[in-house]
């Protein structure tokens, strides 16, 4: 099931970001590979972050979004995790 997750920078989001960004990308990488990243990236008015990530239940993708470095570090002052039915473009 797919989920996205919605992190909201705090005050210091953004310079905290540069510090933590590798610690979020190795965190993100084994759902790369496992084919489990529909997309991920920052918000380009620098307010935060929108991921969409398979999960086999919303408790582990809470888990997952809460112990990212993202919000372990503070980079994320709140996070949102809904669940989400892709309609475009078609799944494969």
């Amino acid at each position: 099931m797919k989920f996205v997750i919605i992190g909201y920078d705090g005050p210091e989001g953004e310079a905290k970001r540069k510090i933590h960004r590798p610690a979020h990308l190795a965190n993100l990488e084994p759902l790369d590979r496992q084919g489990r990243v529909t997309l991920a990236g920052p918000l380009t008015d620098k307010t935060g972050s929108l991921l969409v990530l398979e999960f086999g239940s919303q408790e582990e993708a809470e888990q997952f979004a809460h112990n990212d470095p993202y919000t372990v570090h503070g980079v994320f002052e709140r996070v949102e995790v809904h669940p989400f039915t892709q309609v475009l473009p078609k799944p494969h």
